[in-house]
């Protein structure tokens, strides 16, 4: 065996917090819910007209942006077995 020397850092970098933890990313979020108040009752009669459009643009934008669900369907693979779906 040999005898390495080995240095380990005594103060890691600290983690960036995430953007809802930080005061610009709650002032930001503040000032979106804001704007887009002011846009909807500024202008809801304009947009009441394209509801059931505005809903068929938000199913695909959904699956676009919406990760993480694995296994859909109940077709889970077995990890032992090569992802085989096989029963």
């Amino acid at each position: 065996m040999t005898n390495a020397s080995h240095t380990h850092p005594t103060n890691p970098a600290p983690s960036r917090a995430a953007w809802y933890q930080r005061p610009s990313g709650v002032a930001g979020a503040m000032a979106t819910m804001i704007l887009v108040f002011y846009i909807l009752r500024e202008h809801w009669y304009h947009i009441a007209g394209y509801w059931s459009y505005l809903l068929l643009l938000v199913c695909p934008l959904m699956h676009v942006f919406h990760r993480g669900h694995h296994g859909h369907g109940g077709h889970l693979r077995d990890p032992d077995n090569s992802g085989s779906d096989r029963g």
